[in-house]
């Protein structure tokens, strides 16, 4: 039995939490669940490439999100990848939903390892407004892998190798090449929740329309394409927090 992690309840934070099973030799399920997401993703293979990837949103922040399943099914056919970043060289990775393709990402991995099951658990804790401070972690399988303090411009003091990681501009690039396979999709996954946790504690009900987002955000994902962002309308009251209890999430 997997030891369970530690958090902080005490702490104001967002979290994450991804489950990837093989529920059969041929078909893995994986499933993505935070403040604001919850996706499924069910990934069928042969043992070598992809033979079907469909998502089920369960949870969504913008009306066009769930619109993202169909270019996910531009997996099928690619070669299983023990490397997180291999589905982006089969399918634009900005033309998806996001966290959908994260959690198919997961799952590509899982059936390309052979696993039976695994859990990724986030800790992303408020960060300070002036100076971005958080201490953000990552538990594998109820184990702690990764504990990073944060500020705006990224990691303080870290113990190598990220004391040479870039915060923005090619993280994920940089994991790819310097990582091995598990310790860089570990590395993605923390990154990844660490932006994605900023929007805790902001009004995003109260923006009606993608399109009044920042424009830094144009073309980032799916819903922010210009032929879709002026009619992704709000998913109102779909947030949820599980700060002080995270075993709701994915709960059965």
């Amino acid at each position: 039995m997997s030891p369970s992690p530690d958090f902080d309840l005490s702490a104001d934070a967002y979290r994450r939490r991804i489950r990837v099973r093989a529920v059969e030799p041929d078909v893995v399920v994986s499933e993505l669940e935070d403040d604001f997401h919850h996706f499924v993703v069910t990934l069928r293979h042969d043992g070598e490439k992809v033979l079907s990837c469909d998502n089920a949103s369960l949870r969504w922040p913008w009306a066009t999100c769930p619109d993202a399943a169909e270019p996910l099914r531009k997996l099928a056919g690619m070669p299983l990848s023990r490397r997180f970043t291999a589905a982006g060289q089969w399918t634009d990775p900005k033309q998806n939903c996001t966290h959908q393709f994260d959690t198919a990402c997961h799952a590509i991995t899982h059936a390309a390892w052979g696993r039976d099951t695994r859990v990724y658990d986030v800790e992303v804790p408020l960060r300070d407004p002036a100076t971005g401070e958080s201490y953000v972690r990552l538990w594998v399988d109820g184990e702690l892998r990764l504990a990073w303090q944060l500020t705006w411009q990224g990691i303080v003091d870290p113990q190598p190798p990220f004391a040479d990681a870039p915060w923005k501009g090619g993280f994920m690039r940089w994991a790819d090449s310097t990582l091995e396979e598990d310790a860089a999709e570990s590395a993605i996954v923390l990154r990844r929740a660490s932006d994605i946790g900023m929007g805790r504690g902001m009004d995003l009900d109260g923006v009606p329309v993608a399109d009044q987002l920042p424009g830094t955000m144009a073309g980032i994902c799916h819903t922010m394409q210009p032929s879709i962002v002026h009619i992704a309308l709000r998913n109102v009251g779909s947030i949820r927090d599980f700060a002080h209890n995270p075993d709701a999430l994915l709960r059965d």
